[in-house]
């Protein structure tokens, strides 16, 4: 018999990914909120993360063996705008859905961020000291405690995807194919990095760790750091369209900006450590990525 899983944030680009990508081997419940979605093979429910109790009866409907928490406000600008909306639904709903799991004895992964830094230092581990620059990371940074203090078996995963999204809701790589298939200029920034990874392989490496216990802090992304602009470089690469549609950019040049890190990358060695295997090259990723189009995996999610 199938276990089951179950998604918060249930209409979110990572969500709606990875019912997709284990829907064959699980039994998949998404929580929604206010926007409704049919997959095929996929149960999708209205859940209230505000009540605590309602969440409770809701597991107890399901019985899932794990709940990935993926909901969250993720939008950096709106988070400045909006500080106690941010508290809320980073860390307050974090908070509950932390509380509710513990209590039932089930197995949580929160998904976190890698905006927790200054932005100083390259490839930073999770034992790094915490520094964030804006409300977000801030958020997200205060979820990580409030998560484990209320279930300390959790599985705190820190990380940056990108992946098809539905036409709501567009990611990184998502906008910059756009833009290229349109023949339309995109600015990227050459000065900001990060470690990327496809979210079919943040998915499968979050259920590695789950089947391996890990619990704690970790960071899932990939093995390199790359800048934004060289990253559209790659898509322009391997999905063959014309990279000079791709303009070079600088933060310096965009004042208006919220303050975000400049590095982002984060050091995914005490993953490998567990798992004892390599999370492929970003170029490996995007060429995956490319596949999955051209071979129509993902075609529920663009249609959306």
């Amino acid at each position: 018999m199938k276990e089951t899983i179950f998604l918060t944030g249930g209409s979110g680009l990572l969500a709606l990914n990875w019912a997709i990508r284990v829907r064959n081997k699980y039994n998949v419940v998404l929580g929604l909120h206010d926007r409704q979605i049919q997959i095929l093979g996929v149960r999708a429910v209205s859940v209230n993360l505000d009540s605590i109790s309602d969440f409770e009866s809701i597991l107890k409907k399901f019985n899932p063996s794990l709940v990935i928490h993926t909901a969250g406000l993720t939008s950096v600008e709106v988070c400045e705008l909006n500080p106690k909306l941010a508290k809320h639904i980073n860390v307050s709903i974090a908070e509950n859905v932390a509380k509710a799991t513990s209590s039932l004895g089930i197995k949580m992964v929160q998904i976190s961020t890698d905006h927790l830094f200054s932005g100083d230092e390259l490839f930073a581990e999770e034992t790094y000291p915490i520094a964030p620059c804006n409300v977000y990371g801030v958020t997200k940074a205060e979820a990580e405690v409030a998560v484990l203090q209320e279930n300390p078996r959790a599985l705190v995963v820190r990380t940056n995807f990108y992946g098809w999204g539905p036409s709501y809701r567009v990611s990184f790589s998502d906008l910059i194919i756009s833009k290229l298939r349109s023949k339309k200029e995109i600015a990227l920034f050459e000065d900001v990095y990060y470690s990327p990874i496809l979210a079919e392989t943040l998915i499968d490496k979050v259920h590695e760790l789950v089947e391996s216990k890990a619990e704690g802090i970790f960071n899932v992304v990939s093995s390199e750091r790359i800048s934004k602009y060289s990253f559209g470089q790659l898509i322009a690469r391997y999905f063959e369209l014309d990279s000079k549609y791709i303009i070079k950019g600088w933060v310096k040049d965009n004042p208006s900006l919220v303050k975000r890190p400049m590095d982002m990358s984060l050091s995914n060695k005490k993953a490998i450590q567990i798992l004892k295997k390599k999370f492929g090259s970003i170029d490996d990723q995007i060429i995956r990525l490319r596949e999955q189009e051209a071979l129509g995996l993902i075609n529920e999610i663009k249609n959306l």
